[in-house]
């Protein structure tokens, strides 16, 4: 079985170079050619091979290799749902349960949110969270505490505002899933932020969720038709997010499962 492993081409830095080589080794070790390809290259060159691992979030690039033919894991369609938060919540809505969340009305240019905000903060209460759709490690998060926290926050990029879960501040549950099997899971704490993630400096644990967090984390995986995916799961058991290709680097070295031949063994299962 020979594949490529789709990476992005601007994001070279020792945390990606290094989840990429060790997919690379993983893969060598079960005897699997695994090529490393950028989106870049991809670009203006054919895909090719039995199957393609996308470690990124260019979808329409995915999207163009699964209609040549070659199977994608993750799929363009789970990449998108996952990737927009916005499209997440609506995807999982009434699904799974989720923190009380209102999307931002769609502009194409910087505008006056102010109505949308006031009614955002009668509906969610103070302080909410505000989300830009598209980010990653909690770079476009933020804990806002009046109308004009939110307001100087509103660019011409879709965001969505999120009631603040307070029992869960700083901290929450990474599952990580595989197929249809948990395979996976870190409990994440954050002493001095209200967002958990190890980028702001919060630490994991290792951790063995319960019934209701695994079949939370199955059914949020399944519905979004991911083959491999990260769900983390709040104090008060809703599904926050999403993650369609999660860092898995620093969840092996904290509870010393490697979820790499987890995720290529499935691979194998479904070519």
């Amino acid at each position: 079985m020979n594949g490529l492993l789709v990476i992005n081409h601007f994001l070279n830095t020792h945390k990606f170079n290094e989840l990429h080589a060790h997919l690379v080794k993983t893969a060598k070790d079960m005897s699997i050619g695994l090529e490393i390809k950028t989106n870049l290259e991809l670009a203006t060159e054919k895909a090719t091979g039995d199957f393609v691992l996308f470690w990124d979030k260019d979808v329409n690039l995915a999207r163009r290799i699964e209609k040549s033919g070659v199977p994608v894991f993750n799929s363009s369609d789970s990449i998108a749902l996952c990737d927009d938060k916005a499209r997440t919540y609506v995807e999982l809505d009434g699904v799974v349960p989720q923190p009380k969340t209102l999307i931002a009305p769609k502009c194409y240019f910087k505008s006056d949110m102010t109505e949308f905000a006031e009614k955002a903060v009668n509906l969610l209460g103070l302080p909410l969270v505000f989300k830009e759709c598209f980010g990653s490690f909690g770079a476009q998060v933020h804990l806002c505490k009046s109308v004009d926290d939110v307001l100087n926050l509103v660019t011409e990029r879709p965001f969505v505002l999120q009631e603040f879960v307070k029992e869960s501040t700083g901290r929450d549950i990474r599952i990580e899933v595989v197929g249809n099997r948990c395979v996976s899971a870190v409990r994440r704490e954050n002493k001095s932020d209200f967002r958990s993630n190890v980028t702001n400096g919060g630490t994991m644990t290792a951790y063995t969720p319960n019934k209701n967090e695994k079949n939370l984390a199955l059914t949020a995986c399944r519905h979004l038709g991911l083959t491999f995916g990260g769900v983390d799961i709040l104090e008060n058991g809703t599904v926050c997010e999403v993650n369609s290709n999660a860092h898995i680097i620093n969840i092996m070295s904290t509870n010393g499962i490697d979820i790499a031949p987890i995720i290529f063994d499935e691979i194998r299962e479904r070519i």
